[in-house]
Order: structure tokens, then C-alpha cells, then sequence
């Protein structure tokens, strides 16, 4: 993933060059931690480009906001414009796009009572969560544990609570998988280190419930798409072992988009191969960002990119 090509950047409510684009050493939000984002992807088809679910994530934002108790300064159109502009200032069709609220420099404090509220926006070239492919991911159970509902606000897409994410994805890298999964504090399968968990076992699909991880966009166009299509979904608490023993288990995420996996603790799903639901949602999705299902092209905002 390559920032370099990054031209333009919106900051403080214009486009800057990139390398004008600067924030205080003293941020408060780069000391601790304090500030909330999101992740959004456009995707091109023919001479079109279309961001998927604008306004789901651009709610998402403001609702992360204020849960953290962070007034953004502009409404929600005006962030939607900026991407829109970012997008076109940097000449990208199929981008991943990080908007950012984040507290300013007047204080180092704990005590952001009198901290600004800003926001920025970055677009780059879309890159593969994964090298998997076609063939999917290795994963492993995590020795982290996701954040407990009374120690992080878990349903905010928070900067701060990556760090828990970081940490396990570095313990993955470093046993040579692609990803992990962490554990809730009672021991049941909660998320990837950025994505929603998923399994198939006997025509059911399987996901874990919303108590401690975060409402993904892409888990619920999921679980659109498959009640769409007559599969039955369940959000229930899943076990490690439960798993193993499935018939298709994947992931998803606006990165990760839909991503199988083919092994979890060194034990092969369905033999290590993608399953037919899985081979379904994955194409499906393909499909549908791009604006080419007429049934959900309501979660497209094209974007006019020459």
C-alpha cells in the first residue's frame, strides 16, 4: 500500500498539496489517541465511478463522533462533498478513502473540554487487504483480547482503539498468517483485527453479534444479500471450535471486502477450499460496488471522474 501517488489532501476545509498538508506537532489526537474515522472505497465501471454507501459511513462518522463526545464542524453533506472533491482533485476512480476527525493542538491535557475538532481527508489508489486471492487466507486465534464494552466504546470507529488491532495483527504477521481472530472477554469469537466474522454451517450463515464489535457496512450488506437470496442468517455467539468445524467461515470489510479463509490454528476449512456461498458473496460484491446490481444501486454515488 503506497501513499507516494497522495496529490491533494482536504484539511481545514480546503484542498492542500500534499506536502502542505500538515498538522501540530502538539495534536492532541496524534498523543492519545482521541478521534474517529472511516474507511470507504470507490470502485469504477466503464467511464463510471461510485462510492459505496456514502451516506451509511458518513453516519457511521458522525455517530462514532458522537459517541466520543466530538462535535463535528460541518454537516454531513459538506463530508461528502470533501470526498467527492478529494476524489476528483487526486484523479481516482477506484480509491480508498479515509476521512478523519481529530482534536487540535491548544492542549497536551487529558482534559479536551477546549480541544478543536477537525477533519481531514486522504484518498489513495484501493489496495488488497490480503494477498490471498482467490485462494483466501490463513488465520489464527489471537492471544489479544477485543476491547471490553466498558473499557473502549466498541461501536465507534475510533482511532485509539486500533492499537488493539495493531498488536494482533503484528502477532499474525509474525506466525506467518494473514490475519486473526480476537476473542471477546468471555472467550467467543468477536472480529479480525479490521473485519467482521462470518460462517457457514449447513446452508446457515453464521455471524457474532453486535455486543462488543463494530456494526461493519459490509457485514450488513451481507446479511442483505443473503436474506435477499433466502439464506438463513443468525447472529449468535460463536466458539473457537465452532470454526474449525465449518463448513465456509470468511471475512469482510470495506478493505477486506469478502475474503475467505482457508485455515484457521493450522486446520484446513472444507479442505481449504472456497465454499459455494462464499464463491457467491464474493462475486456478488464485485458486483454490486460497481453499480452493476440495478437492485442495490441505491449504495452507489457516482462520482463523474474524466
Amino acid at each position: 500500500m503506497s501513499l507516494s501517488n497522495i496529490k491533494k489532501i482536504w484539511i481545514g476545509g480546503e484542498l492542500k498539496a500534499s506536502n502542505d498538508a500538515l498538522v501540530h506537532c502538539a495534536t492532541n489526537t496524534l498523543h492519545y489517541g482521541l478521534g474517529v474515522f472511516e474507511g470507504i472505497r470507490s470502485y469504477s465501471h466503464n467511464s463510471s465511478s461510485y462510492i459505496f454507501r456514502l451516506d451509511d459511513h458518513i453516519a457511521r462518522l458522525f455517530d462514532s463522533a458522537l459517541i466520543m463526545n466530538m462535535n463535528i464542524p460541518y454537516t454531513q453533506d459538506e463530508v461528502k462533498q470533501a470526498i467527492k472533491d478529494t476524489l476528483l482533485a487526486n484523479n481516482l476512480r477506484e480509491a480508498y478513502i479515509k476521512p478523519m476527525v481529530y482534536l487540535g493542538s491548544e492542549t497536551l491535557s487529558l482534559d479536551t473540554r477546549e480541544s478543536s475538532v477537525n477533519l481531514m481527508v486522504l484518498a489513495w489508489d484501493a489496495y488488497n487487504y490480503a494477498d490471498g486471492g482467490n485462494k483466501g487466507i490463513a488465520m489464527n486465534i489471537s492471544s489479544f483480547t477485543r476491547h471490553h464494552v466498558n473499557v473502549s466504546m466498541t461501536k465507534a470507529k475510533a482511532n485509539g482503539n486500533y492499537l488493539n488491532s495493531q498488536l494482533a495483527l503484528r502477532e499474525a504477521k509474525n506466525c506467518n498468517v494473514d490475519d486473526v481472530f480476537l476473542l471477546d472477554t468471555e472467550g467467543y469469537v468477536c472480529e479480525a483485527t479490521g473485519a467482521n466474522v462470518f460462517m457457514i454451517k449447513n446452508g446457515v450463515l453464521y455471524t457474532p453479534p453486535l455486543s462488543n464489535c463494530l456494526n461493519g457496512i459490509t457485514r450488513q450488506t451481507i446479511i442483505t444479500l443473503a436474506q435477499d437470496k433466502g439464506v438463513k442468517v443468525v447472529s449468535k455467539r460463536l466458539t473457537r471450535d465452532e470454526l474449525y468445524i465449518a463448513d465456509e467461515v470468511f471475512i469482510t470489510g470495506t478493505a477486506a471486502e469478502v475474503l475467505p479463509v482457508y485455515q484457521i490454528d493450522s486446520r484446513y476449512i472444507n479442505n481449504g477450499n472456497i465454499g459455494e456461498l462464499s464463491q457467491f458473496f464474493m462475486q456478488e460484491y464485485q458486483l454490486l460496488v460497481r453499480g452493476r446490481v440495478p437492485q442495490y444501486i441505491d449504495w452507489n454515488s457516482k462520482v463523474n471522474i474524466t
